[in-house]
């Protein structure tokens, strides 16, 4: 058993990737009813089918924090690091995609006097 973590945002996931028949569980649910938006389920499956073991593992993932976004974010990294830590040749294509690297996007703070990170409250003259 292959043991990962992966960040996003506020979102952090923890894979653990073994052999199997392709189940994904995450937080103890199925991928499909814990992401039921498409594009979310393609995100986490991206890096398993880029590594073409689609029905040759099980992973299981516990994340939490952030929204739904960035879990998936998350999670898609956590299973490309742990994929590349079971079989080292798929690194190349994983790397090529961008599935290895942290998306270090923060949101940014809000500052006092202003109505939120960057838009000010409306200037009046008189």
């Amino acid at each position: 058993m292959i043991n990962t973590s992966g960040r996003r945002k506020a979102a952090v996931a923890r894979a653990y990737v073994q052999d199997g028949n392709g189940e994904i569980l995450i937080n103890g649910r199925p991928m499909n009813e814990y992401f039921p938006v498409l594009t979310m389920q393609a995100k986490v499956k991206q890096p398993i089918q880029l590594a073409g073991q689609e029905d040759k593992v099980n992973i299981k993932v516990n994340v939490r924090g952030g929204g739904v976004s960035g879990q998936a974010g998350a999670v898609s990294l956590a299973i490309a690091k742990a994929l590349v830590q079971s079989n080292e040749e798929i690194r190349g294509s994983l790397r090529q995609h961008g599935l290895l690297t942290r998306d270090s996007r923060e949101v940014e703070r809000k500052k006092p006097g202003q109505k939120k990170a960057r838009k000010r409250f409306q200037f009046s003259k008189r």
